[in-house]
């Protein structure tokens, strides 16, 4: 019984330190995950590191998903010169068919990949809703969660302020 409190207390303290570092500096690091695109290529999030990257999770099913596409992919075309990458996740729920068939038919610039078991949602902290997308700067921290449209002039000027520093 003392040992169970004495685990529960030192839960406690981590759990209040990490709160505390994510007050203080406002990012989070980013998961590590693996993710397979539609082209069979496997990668891991590591290899994002010096790079801006946009990891959208959506689903074909998602109205405002569909929507929001054709801005995801000029905003791609605008910074992919300076750094910038896109990741579009498809949801788990979403029938790979679909995935593929829409990627094709939009002729999407972007890496998209396939949530078959949810673990890429998992791992940015249980991502459900769609459309959320994360914003990761060049040291692998995340700097802004977007969850629905995201405000286009507003993440460029984001974009153009995380690309030009060192």
């Amino acid at each position: 019984m003392k040992l169970m409190r004495y685990v529960a207390a030192a839960a406690a303290v981590l759990a209040i330190g990490i709160a505390a570092t994510l007050a203080l500096t406002g990012k989070q690091a980013v998961p590590d995950v693996a993710y397979t695109l539609l082209d069979g290529s496997q990668h891991r999030s590591e290899q994002w590191r010096g790079k801006v990257v946009l990891v959208n999770f959506w689903a074909t099913s998602c109205v405002t998903c569909v929507k929001e596409m054709p801005d995801l992919a000029a905003t791609h075309e605008k910074f992919k010169a300076r750094g910038y990458e896109t990741l579009a996740v498809a949801m788990s729920y979403d029938p790979p068919a679909y995935v593929v068939n829409f990627t094709e038919t939009r002729k999407l610039p972007f890496s998209v990949a396939i949530d078959h078991d949810g673990a890429i949602a998992r791992g940015f902290g249980d991502v459900q809703l769609t459309p959320t997308s994360v914003l990761i700067n060049k040291r692998g921290e995340i700097v802004k969660r977007y969850v629905g449209e995201p405000d286009f002039a507003e993440l460029h000027r984001l974009l153009d302020k995380l690309l030009a520093e060192a």
